[in-house]
């Protein structure tokens, strides 16, 4: 056969490879030679991942996004899978777009696109790319821009090389490597752009499971019906140090964090930062506690007044161990319609204490005095009673959390609640004291201000005392005008 024969039938061949990335895998690389040497092809769980991808695109849902996240151990290969997923998606399908982003630049620019350059130059069609620093490119006269694959740095501010990932009729590939630590903003856009019809889309997320919240946490949980999800433990993989592996499980303990985000590809019970853990969150939400269980208890009514125009305002109700949100609305600057609605749950329910976040509050209780109403308004920022906390909100999340802690229980539906509760992390402060990261942090990190967290932490402001039938009978709902707000407090 003459060169161009045998470039034709290398054209052919990877033509009828399109669907079949294992198929490829074997066929494009010289394995047992040179760099291979030692390797008769993937990994058993690379296997798995490149099976399930070829069942996808052969099966009656090709053009339906496939969306795969793989949370693991150290050292399984997850890199070299990336480098052979993007050979076979730009050899086998013309115009193929692929964006490659990892959790910062210089993890994308010093590890994962080299490994992704180093399989390249070991495919069987090397001759086929331009490959410069940090893309990869046919070298087809005209198609330079149109069938390509790009390192791209993530900005939660910029985000549009991720909202133009359109390819319509072809295939686009989405790969985020290290995806624990990449912000939510850049999941939201992207996951809103892969729209195109009958185009083959592909988005793959890897990574240590370092983080306990955030989207990639949420591919194994709250998005677990749209992502296929694999954990890889480290000690499971061909190729990984067993002996060190067994001996740093042996040193930390098999249920510790650091061997469920090196080792076992699971994610932390709560990250380093994280103040309230998830495993507590979880707990509480499988805890079936009845508010009747608690009539002993005083009843806290909370109202914690939405900040920003994408925020909801959410009251909420504690008694004892037991704590529901009773009312969530969007910004209301309409502050005798809420107060209304306020006194209308106080008299329902007969609280024994109203507290409301003094913030965007002051409006409410105003209009609660005009209506004879003893409602508390609690600042945020305000000085912390207990020496160990910063401020006031310190004191109050402290309190929360260890009455998770203590077995309180929470609505086992309420995945905004629960995300709330875990959301915010710490300030670390050279005199130890607790401090959580502003709301203006949190929104930074793709994170919403924690409004129903706040609604429980509320309930913890100031020591409450059941009141008594007489004084109920004496004041009517806390109604009497010159009653003191701090009699029971």
């Amino acid at each position: 056969m003459t060169e161009a024969d045998l470039e034709e039938s290398l054209i052919e061949d990877m033509a009828e490879l399109s669907n079949d990335p294992l198929g490829y895998c074997h066929y494009a690389y010289d394995w047992g030679q040179g760099e291979l040497a030692g390797y008769t092809g993937p990994r058993a769980w690379q296997v798995d991942i490149l099976s399930t991808i070829r069942d996808h695109l052969q099966g009656p849902n090709r053009f339906q996004p496939l969306r795969i996240a793989v949370a693991a151990g150290h050292g399984i290969g997850k890199s070299a899978l990336i480098g052979m997923l993007t050979g076979w998606g730009m050899d086998t399908c013309e115009d193929c777009r692929i964006v490659v982003t990892a959790n910062t630049e210089g993890q994308l620019r010093t590890k994962t696109w080299p490994e992704i350059s180093k399989w390249r130059r070991l495919t069987i069609t090397e001759h086929w790319w331009n490959v410069p620093a940090m893309s990869i490119y046919s070298n087809e006269p005209g198609r330079e821009k149109s069938w390509r694959a790009d390192a791209t740095p993530w900005s939660e501010h910029n985000t549009e090389a991720f909202a133009g990932l359109h390819n319509k009729g072809k295939r686009i590939i989405v790969i985020y490597d290290e995806a624990s630590k990449i912000a939510d903003k850049v999941w939201e856009v992207t996951d809103g752009a892969l729209t195109d019809e009958d185009t083959e889309i592909i988005w793959i997320a890897f990574g240590n499971p370092t983080q306990s919240t955030g989207r990639f946490r949420e591919c194994f949980r709250r998005y677990r019906h749209l992502w296929v999800t694999r954990h890889i433990d480290s000690r499971t993989v061909e190729g990984t140090n067993k002996q060190y592996l067994d001996e740093f499980v042996a040193t930390h303990g098999e249920d510790s964090d650091i061997v469920k985000v090196r080792v076992r590809g699971l994610f932390p019970s709560q990250s380093a930062k994280q103040f309230i853990s998830s495993t507590d969150v979880d707990a509480a939400r499988t805890r079936i506690l009845r508010p009747e269980q608690y009539d002993f208890a005083p009843k806290i009514l909370t109202c914690d007044p939405a900040w920003d125009g994408d925020d909801m305002l959410e009251i909420g109700l504690r008694q004892g161990l037991h704590f529901q949100i009773l009312r969530t609305i969007p910004k209301n600057d309409n502050d005798v319609h809420i107060a209304n609605i306020l006194a209308n749950l106080e008299d329902q329910h007969q609280a024994d204490a109203v507290f409301i976040d003094n913030g965007f509050g002051t409006g409410i209780i105003s209009a609660g005095r005009t209506m004879g109403r003893t409602w508390i308004g609690v600042w945020f920022s305000g000085e912390s009673s207990d020496p160990g906390c910063l401020n006031k909100r310190a004191e109050m999340w402290k309190g929360a959390r260890d009455w998770l802690k203590e077995g309180g229980a929470i609505d086992k539906n309420d995945q905004v609640l629960a995300d709330d509760l875990t959301g915010p992390e710490t300030v670390p402060r050279l005199d130890g004291k607790i401090q959580l990261e502003s709301k203006k942090d949190m929104k930074a990190r793709g994170l919403p201000s924690p409004g129903r967290g706040d609604a429980l932490a509320l309930s913890f402001a100031y020591p409450v005392a059941k009141k008594s039938p007489l004084e109920r009978m004496g004041l009517g709902g806390g109604r009497q005008k010159d009653h003191d707000p701090y009699a029971n407090i």
